[in-house]
């Protein structure tokens, strides 16, 4: 990480964020405030993070943000209720679906630009696992967390995906030479 690691109890906080937010703002309910005694410097600082929702493994609600912006605490508790309100993919969260949902935080690091020569060089010099990976192509920009690295460990198909995601042909990045970076997570989940 390009910052200090988070102490377990830092990590704890974030999770009880998430969750209080997450429950709030599929209840309709305010926000709660944060906490100043457990806002350590961490959770002051200014930090980038993405909020995943599973139900039984499967996503369920994925938001974030590649760039720090706000306090790292204020980033997981908007992120929280984004990713139960505000993805595209899913029908909103509903109340009675609280109880079966698993919140995972992933803080990231910086993006940092990833130079290749080729498509071959590209899948030689990403790490699988390890690497989260932005695409750009134009206006178009789509990012998978180093997790997803576990339901698509091959660097091609991984590609592939992360292009379709970004409303691409899954070819593109094979055929023309596209902006990629690369970031890592610190993850933790319930």
């Amino acid at each position: 990480m390009n910052v200090n690691n988070l102490t377990p109890e830092e990590k704890l906080t974030l999770l009880k964020v998430a969750r209080q937010a997450l429950e709030a703002g599929v209840r309709g309910k305010p926000l709660p405030g944060l906490d100043p005694d457990e806002m350590t410097p961490n959770l002051r600082g200014e930090g980038a993070s993405f909020v995943t929702l599973t139900v039984r493994g499967e996503l369920r609600g994925c938001i974030g943000a590649l760039e720090p912006y706000q306090p790292l605490a204020e980033d997981v508790r908007e992120h929280a209720v984004a990713a139960a309100l505000d993805d595209y993919r899913f029908p909103h969260v509903q109340a009675s679906e609280l109880a079966n949902i698993q919140i995972e935080v992933s803080r990231l690091t910086t993006p940092v630009p990833l130079e290749y020569s080729d498509s071959a060089d590209l899948l030689s010099k990403l790490r699988p696992g390890i690497d989260g990976v932005v695409l750009r192509d134009g206006f178009r920009r789509a990012t998978f967390l180093p997790q997803v690295w576990e339901k698509i460990p091959d660097t091609a198909a991984f590609l592939a995906n992360l292009c379709y995601k970004m409303g691409a042909a899954p070819e593109a990045w094979k055929r023309r030479h596209m902006e990629v970076l690369v970031y890592q997570v610190e993850e933790f989940h319930e």
